[in-house]
């Protein structure tokens, strides 16, 4: 009885540390199961938010990380496939932050990394833009901690394809869903 009681409190301790150690994906403007606010909404498609990426930062990355990629996704957009808001590939693996904006088309974002076109046809963070009276839309930002450091894309690269790419270059990932109607 007491080894089979050891062995269990070893296994929850060790069930701990794994937890302990995840990946984790926080941001100072959007949070998980929040409404964004308008500065998140797309200017266009006749929204008009002020189209700027959330500050994100994240912690925690798993052993092997070698770089890091971001996608955003609109799984409710009535497209039948949803919508690809943002797609950021070769984050550098020393970098554990993006500023507020750094989405924009000015493109401050980590040397080496790139921006995939989103299906609003730009290269850049796309902000929320659900119809009028269409609910409540769920935007999944989704980090990926990646086993490789560069993945070769091309420079027109579908968000299909960034994100088969990304998928099976993933060690682990961690997400904020946030949430926006109009």
């Amino acid at each position: 009885m007491y080894k089979r009681l050891l062995v269990g409190t070893l296994s929850l301790f060790s069930s701990f540390s794994v937890l302990a150690g995840s990946l984790t994906l926080t941001s100072e403007d959007i949070k998980n199961g929040e409404s964004m606010s308008k500065a998140q909404e797309f200017t266009g498609f006749g929204c008009e938010g002020g189209n700027t990426s959330p500050h994100l930062s994240w912690s925690n990355p798993p052993q092997g990380t070698k770089s890091f990629a971001l996608t955003v996704f609109d799984r409710d957009a009535p497209t039948g496939s949803g919508w690809w808001h943002w797609q950021v590939v070769n984050i550098p693996a020393n970098v554990q932050e993006l500023a507020q904006g750094a989405g924009s088309s000015t493109n401050t974002m980590p040397k080496g990394s790139q921006q995939i076109e989103n299906d609003y046809g730009i290269k850049e963070f796309g902000g929320a833009c659900p119809p009028v009276g269409h609910g409540v839309h769920h935007y999944t930002f989704k980090l990926h901690a990646l086993k490789v450091e560069k993945l070769e894309l091309p420079e027109n690269a579908s968000s299909a394809l960034a994100g088969f790419m990304i998928n099976a270059n993933t060690i682990e990932s961690a997400t904020i869903e946030a949430l926006y109607e109009r």
